[in-house]
């Protein structure tokens, strides 16, 4: 006789290889390798939950109210401010030189409509797929 369970597990993560997608890597890398550091593979997890997981992803919307660093997709002045920076535990770990660089750099870039040239057409995305997901085990 087989048992079989009928539970249904979902867990939200984000996966490592894609958090490149992200403009933020042209800007602050340590932070990309911060966070691709501290994911397991959503692979892994999904097979750990079995041959019936799924990965999903999840879209973030424009106007995403939470503090992790692809909800400010298309609103990069957002990261500019400190405390929206420290809503997001990643940048802790980076040097103070490197986010001096960053802010530096993505102002001087914001000011003179670099990033705009560049990502420009985040600020008008309604959605982003980035390295957020979902797995769904059955």
């Amino acid at each position: 006789m087989r048992r079989r369970s009928f539970w249904i597990a979902r867990i939200g993560v984000c996966e490592p290889a894609e958090l490149d997608r992200f403009w933020l890597q042209h800007y602050c890398p340590e932070v990309i390798a911060v966070e691709a550091s501290r994911y397991p593979s959503t692979q892994g997890i999904a097979a750990t939950l079995g041959d019936q997981s799924e990965v999903l992803p999840v879209p973030i919307p424009l106007d995403c109210t939470d503090g992790f660093n692809e909800a400010y997709f298309g609103r990069p002045e957002m990261l500019l401010n400190p405390e929206a920076r420290r809503a997001c535990s990643a940048w802790a770990f980076v040097d103070d030189a490197a986010i001096q660089r960053f802010e530096n750099d993505l102002s001087r870039d914001i000011k003179f409509g670099r990033w705009d040239e560049r990502f420009g057409h985040f600020r008008t995305e309604p959605l982003f797929l980035g390295s957020l997901k979902l797995i769904v085990g059955r």
